[in-house]
């Protein structure tokens, strides 16, 4: 089974930065993209940012020159890096990942639990 592990959310003024993380564990093969995405009360949930195991990424429109994301392969760990935070930014934000288990014939789409990110005006 493989569990993502996601950590650094919490409260922070508009216009401050944060950083989350989100660790890969368990019996991994390989792991080709891993990013996040997050949701607000009321709306779905949409793409945040995406780093491939290649290094290409992609990020969703509304945070794009503001949120870089990056990735060691090493440790399973992918990185997200929150600037100039705005109020809309406030959801939660859920670790994805798409892994190869060893057991298993290969890759699944993969979850965290999420955490909380909140921004005040």
């Amino acid at each position: 089974q493989v569990q993502l592990v996601e950590g650094g959310g919490g409260l922070v003024q508009a216009g401050g930065s944060l950083k989350l993380s989100c660790a890969a564990n368990g019996n991994i093969r390989d792991i080709n993209g891993m990013g996040w995405y997050r949701q607000a009360p009321g709306k779905q949930r949409e793409l945040v940012a995406i780093i491939r195991k290649d290094a290409s990424t992609n990020f969703g429109d509304s945070v794009k020159g503001r949120f870089t994301i990056s990735r060691d392969n090493a440790k399973n760990t992918v990185y997200l890096h929150m600037n100039s935070l705005k109020p809309e930014d406030t959801a939660v934000y859920y670790c994805h990942a798409d892994a190869w288990e060893t057991a298993r014939w290969g890759y699944e789409h993969y979850w965290g639990r999420g955490t909380q990110v909140a921004v005040s005006s």
